[in-house]
């Protein structure tokens, strides 16, 4: 029997051996797999961080005295670049925590003092304007909400939920240690990036033919391509957003104009329904101090997210990437459906390298059948 005949029937028996085996012991694998999962979550994540850092790290790099060859230009690049994207990073963070954060309890106050006013305010105006219908004017009278009691059931629960301060702390404190692990091995993975890599590419060489490795390592360099556009454009997107929210908030003379601009301008990383959800936090701030203007902002950030959504967007970001709108609009839909959140902010980049792959693939296929 020929050796390759021999190492065909091999792979086969070990592959109907682990079909076999996964069959039966198939909730001890995933349970398995699951642990494994939660425990190297935190080096995922860290990847995660080096990966977004590096996009902000590398363009620094460019620009680093790079018309000088002193040794301590390329002693100092990599240290002094990577410390400034972390702090690039954590000030924007930090800044639209400091701005955001106490509008929004301040907000949050203000309305829980003005619903009682304003239920009892809008039960007067349907009395008053009920008088055509007795039977409606009868049920609007006898109306009576017991706000005492309501505040009362409110401090209940929030008594509950400080009773399990020390859950809340124990758990903040493990995030917390957990993203710190992240972003140190993110730094470490950074710092020595090329060996890594150098690494990566003598073992992929060991294990793969030539021509497979070849293959492999042009679908990671198109993936790699099409996420650092993607984070780059959405970014992009983002502060366009965001900037032309408060420039048109102050113009029309809304509250908070900055700090709902930042927001929206935020939640717009989240590709296409981003903005929607800083609308809706935007309008809530608004309702607290202003209701008649609810009604115009809303308006006005319709048209905005149109805008946003038809000519910014698929400009900037499906220009990017190379994405047609339907297919952003079709990732974002699947993505979010399947993980969330994370779905949806993985999904278009997901989408547009196998877009581009594939479109690779036919443009081949083409030019052997027309030979």
């Amino acid at each position: 029997m020929e050796k390759s005949k021999r190492q065909r029937i091999v792979l086969y028996l070990v592959l109907i051996g682990g079909l076999a085996l996964l069959v039966c012991y198939f909730d001890e694998i995933l349970a398995f797999f699951g642990q494994v999962g939660g425990v190297s979550l935190p080096l995922v994540l860290g990847c995660g961080i080096a990966y977004v850092l590096n996009i902000i790290m590398s363009a620094m790099e460019r620009h680093y005295f790079t018309k000088k060859d002193a040794p301590w230009v390329a002693k100092t690049r990599r240290p002094v670049c990577l410390a400034a994207s972390i702090f690039v990073v954590l000030g924007i963070i930090f800044l639209l925590i400091r701005v955001v954060a106490p509008e929004l309890l301040n907000a949050v106050l203000l309305l829980g003092e003005g619903i009682p006013v304003y239920v009892e305010k809008g039960i007067e105006w349907a009395v008053d304007h009920s008088g055509g219908i007795p039977a409606l004017k009868d049920w609007l009278e006898s109306l009576a909400i017991d706000w005492p009691k309501i505040i009362h059931q409110f401090l209940g629960s929030l008594t509950e939920i400080l009773n399990s301060t020390v859950e809340l702390v124990g758990l903040l404190s493990s995030s917390i240690v957990r993203l710190f692990m992240s972003l140190i091995f993110g730094i470490y993975l950074l710092s020595g990036k090329e060996r890594l890599l150098d690494q990566a590419k003598r073992i992929l060489k060991v294990f793969l033919q030539e021509k497979n490795y070849e293959r492999l390592f042009h679908v990671v360099a198109v993936a790699h391509h099409t996420f650092t556009s993607y984070i780059a454009g959405q970014c992009t997107e983002a502060v366009i957003l965001g900037s032309l929210c408060t420039v048109g908030m102050l113009i029309f003379r809304f509250p908070y104009a900055p700090m709902v601009g930042a927001l929206v301008g935020a939640t717009a990383l989240l590709p296409i329904i981003g903005a929607y959800i800083g609308a809706f936090v935007g309008a809530f701030m608004i309702l607290t101090v202003s209701p008649g203007q609810v009604i115009p902002f809303i308006c006005f950030l319709v048209i905005l997210q149109q805008l946003e959504g038809n000519l910014i967007y698929p400009r900037v970001v499906g220009g990017s990437v190379g994405l047609p709108g339907m297919w952003i609009l079709a990732a974002v839909t699947v993505g979010g459906g399947l993980w969330g959140i994370l779905g949806m902010l993985i999904g278009v980049p997901l989408t547009a390298t196998a877009y581009k792959l594939f479109s690779e693939y036919i443009h081949t296929r083409e030019k052997k059948e027309e030979k």
